[in-house]
C-alpha cells in the first residue's frame, strides 16, 4: 500500500506503511507495480557506443573518487556508477522511487524514514549491497574529507540505525518533508571501496559502485569510457527499464573551445550541448550538418530557471553596502546584451526560485506578511513590497521601466548615499578610497560578455577589473572565498530544502569550500531558511520559500543574469536516436546517455 505524506500525520495511531516510493506533497504518479516511466522506450536495443566531450570545466581529471574536496573527478562518474536508495524521474516532481531500496516507510511523526534494500541489490564485485554499506556511505559523507554541502545538507539527520543486514532506519532531529528524498538520494557505496585507507587517501582506487556502468580503458588527458555492466543488477527493474542503452559511454577531453567544436564537426564525438547563443547561431555549421549526419536540436524543458547570476562578495568591505550592489546592477544593460550579442536567445533571471511555484509574484500575501514582519528591520524594507524585477533598459520612456541612462543616475544616487562621492575628479569614499573591484573568471572568453558591464560602471566611477586565471587557481579562489565577483551558474529546484542553507545560511558563510560565496550572513535570511525546510503543509512551504526569495533578491547579493527555456544538443543523427517523448525535467546530455541509443547497436 502506498504512503501519502498528507495521510501519515492523519492516522490515529503511531503506524506506517511500506511504500514503493516517496512524494514530497501529493500522490505518487506512478502506481504499484509499474511498468516504466513513460519518458522511456522499454524496447530500446542495448549496444553500441555513444560518445560524449567534458565540459571545459572538467576538462582533465586526477581521481575516481567524486565525493572528496581535493581534485578533480572525470564527468559524469557519480551517475554512472553509483545507485541510490531512491530515483527521481524526469516528468514528476517532488517525488522518488525505490532503486536499492524495495520500499520506504515514514513514521507518523517524520521523525524517521525506514528503508529495506533489494535483496538482488549487487556491486560491481558481485557483493550484495547491504544495510551496512549504505551507513558506511553516509558516514563517510558525514566525515571531515568530504565537501562540506553534505553535512549542511544533512544537518537534520540525527543518524542511521542499521536493524538488520538489508534494514536501515534515518533518524531525524525534526519533521522535515524532504528529508525521506534527500537520504533516499544519496549514493551509495561499498565498504571496500578503499580497503579500510582514510578516504583522503582513496584517490585512484576503482570505485566498488552499484550503478549500471563501470569504469572501462582510460587515456589521461584524452578520454575516459564507461562500460555497461552486462550483470547490472537493476537491468530489468521498472525504474531502470529503458535507460542505460549504450555498451560505452566514452568522454572526450578537449581543452579549447574551439577545438571542441571543430572536433564535433569532424564527426570524433555523437553529441554536445551548448551554453553559448553566438557558437550555436553561427558556428554551429558544416558538411556534416548539411548532409543530415549531425543535426541541432532545441528541446524545451520545464525546468527551474535556476539563479544565474554575478555573486558579489559581500565579505569585500567595498561590497557590505546594499545600495552599492544595487547600484552595480543598475549599470547592466541586459537588453543591450540579448539583441546584440546573444541572438534573443535568453530570458532574463527573476529569483531565486523562477518558474516554479516557490517564486514570488506582486505584493506579499499575508501569510507572507506574517513571516516578514518580525523581521522588520532586519531585512531590505523593498522586500514588504512588490516582488523584485532586475532594471530595465527597453523602454526609455516608459517611466516605470526607464533606460540606461535612468538606471545610471539612480546608481549614481545610491553610491551617493552609501558615502561614494567624486571627489578631485573620481569616485571616492570618505577614506579617499577608490572603488575598484575585480571580476575574477576561469575563461577568457567570458571577457566579451562583461566587457559591456564593465563600461557602463565606468561612467558611474567605478573601475572593474577582469581577471583570468587557469580553472584550478579559480577552483582554489572561490573554495577560499578570493575574489570580489564571480559568475555562477545556480541550478534551480522544484522542491528547495536545506541545501540552501549551504547557499545562503550563516554557518556556511564561515566555511571554507562551502556554496555561500556571496557571503551572506544574516539571522533573518536563516530563519526563512528554517521556515521553508521545516513547513509541515503546502501552503506554509510557499510562503516560506516566498519570502525567502524577496529577501535575498532585494539584498542584491546575486545580479541575476540570463537562461534559455531549451536545451540546445548538436548530435549524430545517424549514431543516435532519442526517444519519442521528451521529459519535462531532464538536463542536457544526461537526457541521452540515460534514455538514447544506438541505431546500429551492433555494428
Amino acid at each position: 500500500m502506498r504512503v501519502l505524506p498528507g495521510l501519515l500525520l492523519a492516522l490515529p495511531v503511531a503506524t506506517a506503511w511500506a511504500a514503493h516510493g516517496y512524494a514530497l506533497w501529493d500522490e505518487l504518479k506512478y502506481p504499484v507495480g509499474f511498468a516504466h516511466f513513460d519518458y522511456v522506450n522499454p524496447d530500446a536495443p542495448k549496444g553500441g557506443e555513444i560518445r560524449l566531450v567534458s565540459g571545459l570545466r572538467s576538462s582533465n581529471f586526477d581521481k575516481y573518487n567524486p565525493f572528496t574536496m581535493k581534485g578533480s573527478a572525470p564527468a559524469f562518474l557519480g551517475e554512472m556508477l553509483f545507485d541510490s536508495l531512491l530515483t527521481g524521474s524526469l516528468d514528476e516532481a517532488g517525488a522518488a522511487y525505490g532503486l536499492l531500496a524495495e520500499d520506504v516507510t515514514v513514521a507518523p511523526d517524520r521523525l524517521s524514514a525506514t528503508f529495506r534494500l533489494r535483496p538482488q541489490a549487487r556491486f560491481h564485485n558481485g557483493e550484495p549491497v547491504t544495510a551496512r554499506d549504505v551507513k558506511h556511505s553516509f558516514d563517510t559523507l558525514m566525515g571531515p574529507y568530504t565537501s562540506p554541502a553534505y553535512k549542511t545538507l544533512l544537518v537534520d539527520v540525527a543518524g542511521l540505525d542499521v536493524l538488520d543486514a538489508r534494514t536501515l532506519r534515518y533518524r531525524f532531529k525534526r519533521p522535515n518533508r524532504e528529508l525521506p528524498l534527500t537520504v533516499g538520494g544519496l549514493p551509495v557505496f561499498s565498504h571496500q571501496w578503499g580497503a579500510g585507507k582514510p578516504f583522503d587517501q582513496v584517490v585512484m582506487d576503482m570505485p566498488i559502485g552499484s550503478g549500471p556502468y563501470k569504469i572501462g580503458p582510460v587515456k589521461f588527458g584524452k578520454d575516459i569510457t564507461y562500460e555497461r555492466d552486462p550483470n547490472y543488477w537493476a537491468r530489468e527493474l521498472n525504474v531502470k527499464r529503458g535507460t542505460a542503452n549504450f555498451d560505452s559511454v566514452t568522454v572526450k577531453i578537449y581543452k579549447d573551445n574551439t577545438a571542441r567544436l571543430e572536433a564535433l564537426k569532424a564527426g570524433e564525438f555523437d553529441v554536445m550541448a551548448f551554453y553559448s547563443a553566438g557558437d550555436w547561431a553561427r558556428r554551429v555549421e558544416g558538411r556534416k550538418f548539411k548532409s543530415g549526419e549531425l543535426v541541432k536540436g532545441e528541446f524545451r524543458h520545464q525546468l527551474p530557471t535556476g539563479f544565474q547570476s554575478y555573486v558579489l562578495n559581500s565579505r569585500r568591505a567595498q561590497l557590505q553596502d546594499v545600495r552599492v550592489r544595487e547600484a552595480l546592477g543598475l549599470a547592466i544593460d541586459y537588453e543591450w546584451m540579448n539583441r546584440q550579442m546573444f541572438y534573443g536567445a535568453y530570458t532574463r533571471v527573476k529569483g531565486v526560485f523562477g518558474n516554479t511555484d516557490c517564486a514570488a509574484t506582486g505584493e506579499p500575501d499575508a501569510d507572507q506578511l506574517a513571516l516578514l514582519e518580525p523581521l522588520r528591520g532586519q531585512i531590505p524594507p523593498a522586500a514588504f513590497g512588490p516582488a523584485y524585477l532586475p532594471p530595465r533598459t527597453d523602454r526609455p520612456h516608459d517611466p516605470t521601466v526607464g533606460g540606461l541612462r535612468e538606471n545610471l543616475r539612480r546608481a549614481r544616487k545610491l553610491l551617493a548615499d552609501a558615502g561614494w562621492t567624486v571627489q578631485d575628479g573620481q569616485l571616492r569614499n570618505a577614506e579617499g578610497q577608490l572603488l575598484v573591484l575585480e571580476y575574477l573568471d576561469s575563461n577568457e572568453g567570458g571577457a566579451r560578455v562583461v566587457a559591456p558591464w564593465m563600461r557602463n560602471l565606468e561612467k558611474l566611477g567605478v573601475r572593474l577589473i577582469y581577471r583570468p586565471v587557469d580553472f584550478a587557481l579559480y577552483q582554489q579562489r572561490l573554495q577560499k572565498f578570493d575574489f570580489d565577483i564571480t559568475s555562477i551558474n545556480f541550478p534551480g529546484t522544484l522542491n528547495p530544502g536545506q541545501e540552501y542553507a549551504d547557499l545562503f545560511g550563516s554557518k556556511a558563510a564561515d566555511t571554507e569550500d562551502s556554496g555561500n560565496l556571496a557571503g551572506v550572513k544574516s539571522a533573518a535570511v536563516d530563519r526563512l531558511i528554517s521556515e521553508m525546510v521545516g513547513a509541515n503543509t503546502h501552503p506554509r512551504f510557499l510562503a516560506a520559500c516566498r519570502a525567502l526569495e524577496r529577501v535575498v533578491s532585494h539584498s542584491h547579493y546575486l545580479l541575476p543574469q540570463w537562461y534559455s527555456p531549451v536545451h540546445r544538443l548538436a548530435y549524430n543523427a545517424w549514431r543516435l536516436q532519442p526517444p519519442k517523448v521528451v521529459p519535462p525535467y531532464f538536463r542536457g546530455e544526461t537526457w541521452a546517455v540515460d534514455t538514447w541509443w544506438a541505431k546500429e547497436p551492433r555494428r
